[in-house]
């Protein structure tokens, strides 16, 4: 018996790679930590919010490859001589991934108030339309 996948669809040419993008979304292993927010800043452009309370702009790597923006976090480990009687701020690290559509792009981010804002954008392609001549054979 022959597996029928999203991709083997007949009317869906060339959109295998979207199969293995929803496979690896699927596979990345997101926490609940630290918490997001995803909302429509404009048009054409994004913007995440992480709530990152305690970390340090050298805190943070943000990189994009294949399609793929990983946002990690890593404390340093600056307790040394410290007595906690209670420890209820987390000091963990972290790694988010989102995987951006074709054209979207990392437009910037900025950390203000313990928020990290990652603004994405877009690209509008341009409309084209093209005639395909019939040859006779």
């Amino acid at each position: 018996m022959t597996k029928l996948t999203f991709a083997a669809h007949p009317f869906l040419l060339g959109f295998d790679q979207l199969e293995r993008l929803v496979e690896r979304t699927a596979k990345s292993g997101n926490e609940g930590y630290p918490p997001f927010n995803i909302e429509q800043s404009s048009e054409h452009g994004f913007r995440i919010t992480l709530a990152v309370a305690g970390f340090r702009e050298d805190d943070i790597a943000i990189t994009v490859e294949d399609r793929q923006l990983m946002i990690r976090g890593r404390q340093a480990d600056e307790t040394e001589g410290r007595v906690f009687l209670h420890r209820g701020i987390a000091a963990r690290a972290f790694q988010r991934s989102f995987v951006l559509a074709e054209g979207v792009e990392v437009a910037g981010a900025t950390l203000e108030n313990g928020l990290l804002h990652v603004d994405l954008v877009r690209a509008v392609p341009e409309k084209v339309v093209q005639t395909i001549r019939i040859r006779k054979g």
